[in-house]
């Protein structure tokens, strides 16, 4: 009859109205978890993009296993407090009104003595904020110091190998393990142990129910009930204390994410830049560079260099050499101004660290005493994007035959750093790379390492060929072919001595003794 048609209609609305909600749900959650997967995406970019324009000796200084975690773990954490706190507060906060509403509908007495704790959960979950960062914070400090455990085992694994040191790194890396594993279960407890008790807080209103709904049901307190009136205001009390402890578990989701966000956040760029990421090659060549009572400091407070004054022109190659330890290396990186410096260097007149980043990264082309080579193939590591001819570099650096004797010739991977590659391969395929970008100014810092003097001498006078509208600068502890430098930079404790190699001969005993100690006299006379 009647009442079976009314039944039907409801229970079709009833499966209408759950698959609504159900699939409204479901979009919800889609476009948020879409919306926090971009968020990822694009602060790991942001954050790359802010690494890779900050010096090595930062970067070393931080720790690379710490950078690691930073860039990686915090950032997923971050992104996925957020995460949590979008999809929570839209799914607790509908279903905490809809409970509500129908409690203050059945008894707004009762309802309101019962919600008195459900806040107190909260409280609760705000006051143990210090409690769960602090456990966060040592957990990602640990995990960074493993990861640079890690990454120390992999890159000298040789070295302890060789020196019998396995078992001694092996008892320091479990350590490392043991205090991430006692840093990784303290925070876990926490974040654990306290949804918990904040259910419990907030069902703590249930025995003012069982006491006060006892009596609507006999007849005697606020509201007539029946069973199932009773019945239905537990059920919903219990199911808006489950939401209400999940919106408590929310406050410590946000206290991890805090805890990330802090973290990251020295690493993210402080302002907007008005410079481009693409580099402003200068297209003229650099007429001048002058150098005035330039001194340098490092952060620690050690002095490196101490009032250095010299110039060069267009064309010229200028050999830097001394002692072990005199500063060679430093004065070559200050030209990339990673660390301000004292005094000036100017090109044609313009301060070089008053310059955009992109313009004097146009102007300064750098070969580090360390090749950086990628796991990528010998082609890719010297044209980097370039649409150029590799041999014609390989060349220049007596290299071409021995890549092609490779069994992938131009395509032969050369590992992380040039591993697969020998040490004077290394160097030479870095040397290429930088001739292949080449810039008005080249510091080079002993590029021509673990090579024979025969090879040394090919690539300096191919060198000099390509380099007749270039300043170079190079730095080597090798003197035999420094005869042929325009002008030397002699170092030592900071202080310069400049001039031809004959005046250095004259004005520098150490110089003439390494000079000669390297059979450079004979050398000079067989150039002759």
């Amino acid at each position: 009859g009647l009442g079976d048609v009314y039944k039907r209609q409801l229970v079709i609305r009833f499966a209408v109205v759950t698959a609504v909600v159900q699939i409204s749900r479901y979009v919800k959650r889609f476009y948020v978890r879409r919306f926090a997967n971009n968020v990822n995406r694009r602060m790991k970019e942001t954050l790359y993009g802010s690494l890779v324009k900050k010096s090595r000796a930062s970067l070393r200084e931080e720790g690379e296993g710490n950078i690691m975690t930073k860039a990686i773990l915090d950032v997923d954490d971050c992104v996925e407090g957020m995460r949590k706190f979008t999809t929570e507060i839209f799914d607790t906060g509908v279903a905490l009104t809809a409970y509500l509403c129908m409690l203050l509908w059945y008894d707004w007495r009762l309802t309101i003595l019962c919600m008195l704790f459900p806040p107190i959960s909260y409280v609760t979950a705000e006051k143990m904020k210090k409690v769960i960062q602090k456990a966060g914070a040592a957990y990602k400090e640990q995990s960074g110091r493993l990861s640079t455990a890690t990454l120390d085992r992999a890159e000298n694994a040789m070295t302890y190998r060789v020196f019998g040191l396995e078992k001694k790194r092996q008892a320091v890396y479990e350590e490392n393990l043991t205090s991430y594993e006692k840093a990784a279960v303290k925070a876990n407890i926490w974040n654990a142990a306290m949804p918990p008790i904040y259910r419990i807080i907030s069902m703590a209103g249930v025995f003012f129910i069982l006491y006060f709904g006892q009596k609507n049901v006999l007849g005697t307190g606020w509201q007539a009930w029946s069973i199932a009136s009773f019945t239905t205001f537990l059920v919903c009390f219990v199911k808006l204390s489950v939401k209400s402890s999940s919106a408590a578990k929310l406050f410590n989701a946000v206290h991890k994410a805090q805890v990330s966000w802090n973290r990251i956040k020295p690493l993210l760029p402080q302002e907007e830049e008005n410079e481009t990421d693409k580099v402003k090659v200068k297209k003229t060549p650099v007429e001048a560079l002058k150098v005035k009572h330039l001194s340098f400091t490092y952060p620690d407070g050690k002095k490196i260099l101490d009032d250095i004054s010299f110039s060069a022109k267009k064309g010229q190659i200028i050999g830097i050499t001394g002692a072990v330890a005199c500063g060679k290396s430093t004065l070559g990186k200050a030209f990339l101004c990673e660390y301000p410096y004292e005094g000036h260097i100017t090109v044609d007149g313009a301060e070089l660290q008053n310059m955009e980043q992109s313009v004097r990264t146009g102007i300064v082309g750098y070969l580090g005493h360390d090749p950086e080579l990628f796991n990528d193939s010998v082609e890719n590591n010297v044209l980097m994007g370039e649409q150029k001819k590799t041999e014609d570099f390989l060349k220049i650096v007596c290299m071409a035959e021995e890549v092609n004797e490779m069994d992938d010739g131009l395509q032969t991977l050369v590992g992380n750093g040039g591993v697969r590659l020998s040490g004077g391969q290394g160097k030479r395929l870095a040397l290429a790379r930088t001739l292949c970008h080449k810039k008005p100014v080249l510091v080079l810092d002993d590029p021509f390492s673990a090579l024979d003097k025969s090879t040394e001498r090919q690539i300096f006078a191919n060198l000099k060929a390509q380099a007749k509208e270039n300043i170079v600068l190079l730095i080597s502890h090798r003197l035999y072919l420094f005869p042929q430098m325009d002008q030397i930079i002699w170092m030592e404790d900071g202080k310069t001595v400049v001039g031809t190699h004959e005046e250095l001969l004259v004005k520098v005993p150490e110089y003439k003794k390494l000079f000669t100690e390297e059979g450079g006299a004979e050398s000079e006379d067989r150039q002759k």
